[in-house]
């Protein structure tokens, strides 16, 4: 009997090792898409996100009693619409995400959802007289589809003017609504989408510029949770030096 659990244990390790040389890698991403849409703390982060946020717009529209020309620039993916469906898809599929050489079919004919709270928060500044401006990489080849899906998913001031995507820097973008507007609020996912700063800077560099601009973050920059992906999918991690022990 003996005998007979070691054989079929060296067997299911061939199998098992076989299995690895065969294994699907972007399956590596499982945990970060299942965190990213199925759980409920994305959910309640994602309506903290928004809350802050209003909290946050109500105190700059209160601080500004005069003002007429009060913007908010909010990026779009991750942070108004959710695309984990195309994410998750790719992954099956054994195919890399992270080439981006599906997300010009997605932004053409995918069904983004919107992320919890999003909404609400873009209707209640549309309702105080504040210009949105939706900046986003998302192709601007695709812009009138792209204008389909927002205008779907009955988000306000959705139009060629207020919808500025891949072409100029984020920065340039910014400064183009700032010329005309002021801006009182960022939303965002990824660091870039706050600060030109952050673009092309390292993971080490953009945690310095964390600590030094700290006081931007829940005030009038607000960070959206993305697991998927970001600049630090390639970061080495850092793991206990301690031998491995169990019990």
């Amino acid at each position: 009997m003996l005998t007979g659990a070691m054989t079929l244990g060296i067997a299911s390790t061939a199998q098992a090792a076989e299995s690895d040389d065969d294994a699907c890698a972007p399956e590596a991403y499982a945990m970060a898409l299942r965190y990213q849409q199925q759980s409920a703390e994305i959910d309640a982060l994602q309506r903290q996100g928004y809350a802050l946020a209003t909290a946050k717009l109500q105190q700059k529209i209160a601080a500004h009693p005069d003002a007429d020309n009060l913007a908010i620039m909010t990026d779009l993916d991750e942070t108004v619409i959710d695309n984990s469906a195309l994410l998750v898809r790719d992954m099956q599929a054994c195919h890399d995400f992270t080439g981006w050489d599906t997300w010009k079919v997605w932004e053409r004919e995918g069904h983004p959802r919107l992320i919890p709270g999003a909404r609400a928060f873009l209707n209640y500044a549309d309702s105080q007289g504040v210009t949105i401006f939706y900046v986003s990489d998302r192709y601007e080849e695709n812009k009138a589809k792209t204008l389909e899906t927002l205008q779907s998913l009955r988000l306000p001031q959705i139009n060629e003017a207020q919808v500025r995507l891949l072409g100029p820097s984020k920065g340039d973008r910014r400064a183009a609504i700032q010329r005309d507007h002021e801006l009182i609020l960022q939303l965002g996912d990824s660091l870039a989408d706050f600060s030109s700063d952050f673009h092309h800077a390292n993971l080490d560099e953009q945690h310095r510029l964390v600590s030094e601009g700290d006081a931007h973050f829940g005030d009038d920059w607000i960070m959206f949770p993305n697991a998927s992906y970001g600049s630090w999918s390639d970061a080495e991690l850092e793991a206990w030096s301690a031998p491995l022990k169990t019990h």
